[in-house]
C-alpha cells in the first residue's frame, strides 16, 4: 500500500482508478478528509488530500498527525507526498519541479511523542527520491535532483526579510512537508516529496506575489505533478 498525500492542485488526481472514501478515527482528531481507498493499475493506493477535499482546510490547521496515523491505518508503508513551494533560487523556475533531499523548519513541527521522552531523527527516504526522479525523466518533467525545503508557518506568505534568511539556508520554501515528513520518520513510513515551483518567493525579482497567480500556476503544474506521480506510482509495484 502506498500513501499519497495531494498538495494543493491534486486533491482529486485523476490518476486513481475504483476509488472507496473511508473515514478514519484516529487518536488526534480527524483527518483532513477521507482516506481514498483505490488503485492505480496494479498499486494500491490510499490517498488523502492535505487541504481537504475541496480545499477549505488551511496549512497552519492541516491535522498532520491524523492524516499521517490514518495512511498507517491504512496499510500505506511508503509515502509519496506533493506540495505546492516558492522558489528561493532564481535558477529555480516557477513551472519546474523539485524534489528534496532535506528540510528545515524553526518553530511548530507536530509531534506523537507529547507525552515521552523519544528523540527520533527525521529524514527523506533517499529510495523513494530516487523514483520521483526517474519518474520525472520519464515524463519529460524539469526537475531539480536535490534541495532543501524550508518550511514557514502560513497562512500568510513569507515577508521579504524573511526571504532574504531562508535563501542563505535552502532551494525551496512551504509549510507542511517538513511536519509530514518529521511524523512520518516518527511512525516509521518512508517518505518523499515532489514539490511544484508555482512562484517566485517574495522578494526574489522585483515582481510582486500575488495568491491568485500562484494558484494559477498551481493550475498549470497539475497535470505534470498528476503524470510524474502516476509514473513514480508505477514504478512501485
Amino acid at each position: 500500500m502506498i500513501g499519497v498525500i495531494g498538495g494543493s492542485g491534486l486533491a482529486s488526481p485523476a490518476l486513481l482508478a475504483e476509488p472507496r472514501d473511508t473515514f478514519t478515527v484516529t487518536p488526534y482528531g480527524a483527518p483532513s478528509g477521507p482516506v481514498v481507498l483505490a488503485r492505480h493499475g496494479d498499486v494500491r493506493v490510499a490517498f488523502v488530500a492535505r487541504h481537504g477535499p475541496a480545499h477549505r482546510v488551511p496549512p497552519h490547521r492541516v491535522n498532520h498527525r491524523a492524516n499521517l496515523w490514518a495512511l498507517k491505518e491504512a496499510g500505506a508503508d511508503r509515502i509519496l507526498a506533493t506540495s505546492s513551494v516558492g522558489s528561493l533560487k532564481v535558477a529555480i523556475r516557477p513551472g519546474t519541479f523539485v524534489i528534496p533531499h532535506d528540510f528545515l523548519a524553526f518553530w511548530n513541527i507536530p509531534t506523537y511523542f507529547d507525552e515521552e521522552v523519544k528523540h527520533v531523527t527525521p529524514s527523506i527516504d533517499e529510495g523513494l527520491r530516487k523514483v520521483l526522479l526517474a519518474a520525472a525523466r520519464t515524463v519529460k518533467a524539469r526537475a531539480a535532483p536535490k534541495g532543501v525545503y524550508v518550511q514557514a508557518t502560513g497562512p500568510r506568505l513569507e515577508t521579504k526579510a524573511e526571504i532574504a534568511f531562508f535563501k542563505t539556508l535552502g532551494d525551496v520554501v512551504g509549510m507542511t512537508v517538513a511536519s509530514e515528513a518529521t511524523l512520518a520518520s516518527e511512525l516509521g513510513i518512508r517518505y518523499a516529496a515532489l514539490c511544484s515551483v508555482d512562484n517566485y518567493a517574495h522578494g526574489l525579482t522585483a515582481k510582486p506575489v500575488t495568491f491568485r497567480e500562484i494558484q494559477a500556476m498551481q493550475k498549470v503544474t497539475a497535470s505534470t505533478s498528476e503524470a510524474l506521480l502516476g509514473a513514480a506510482l508505477e514504478a512501485l509495484k
